[in-house]
C-alpha cells in the first residue's frame, strides 16, 4: 500500500485553520476555492467536485477535536481506489501551526497522480488559510 504524506507549516492559528479543516460538510470548499469547485453532504459522505471534473465520494470516518484530526475513505464516483484513507491533523505551533495530510491508496499505481494532486492541492490550502 502507498502512503503518501504531505506537511506544511501554516502562518496562523491552529484554532483557525482547524475550524476549516475539521469542517466536514464544506471544508474542501473553503480551504481549496476554486481547485475544490463544489461540496455536499449525502449521508454519511460528502461529494466533492474539483475543477478538473473529478468527483470524490468521501466516507467520514472520524473527527477527533482534541487531536484536531480528520479522517476520511474515497469510496467512489469518479475514483475508484480498491482501498483509501485519509487524514488531516493540525499540530499547534507557537503562533503558527502545521498541517498534515496523510493519504494510504491501494493499487500503489494510483499514489503518482494522488501525490500530485495533494502538492497542488497543499500549495492552495496554505495559500488560501495564510491569507
Amino acid at each position: 500500500m502507498a502512503s503518501i504524506i504531505k506537511e506544511t507549516v501554516l502562518r496562523s492559528r491552529a484554532d483557525s485553520v482547524w475550524q476549516v479543516i475539521g469542517d466536514f460538510e464544506t471544508g474542501p470548499s473553503r480551504m481549496a476555492p476554486g481547485h475544490v469547485v463544489g461540496t455536499r453532504v449525502e449521508g454519511d459522505a460528502r461529494v466533492v467536485t474539483f475543477a478538473d471534473g473529478t468527483i470524490a465520494r468521501e466516507r467520514f470516518v472520524s473527527l477527533d477535536e482534541d487531536a484536531r484530526r480528520i479522517v476520511y475513505a474515497v469510496v467512489g464516483d469518479s475514483l475508484r481506489p480498491a482501498h483509501h484513507n485519509a487524514s488531516m491533523r493540525v499540530v499547534a505551533d507557537g503562533e503558527h501551526c502545521r498541517l498534515i495530510w496523510v493519504h494510504d491508496v491501494l493499487p500503489d499505481d494510483l499514489a503518482p497522480a494522488l501525490e500530485a494532486a495533494m502538492s497542488q492541492g497543499m500549495e492552495i490550502i496554505k495559500r488560501t488559510l495564510e491569507s
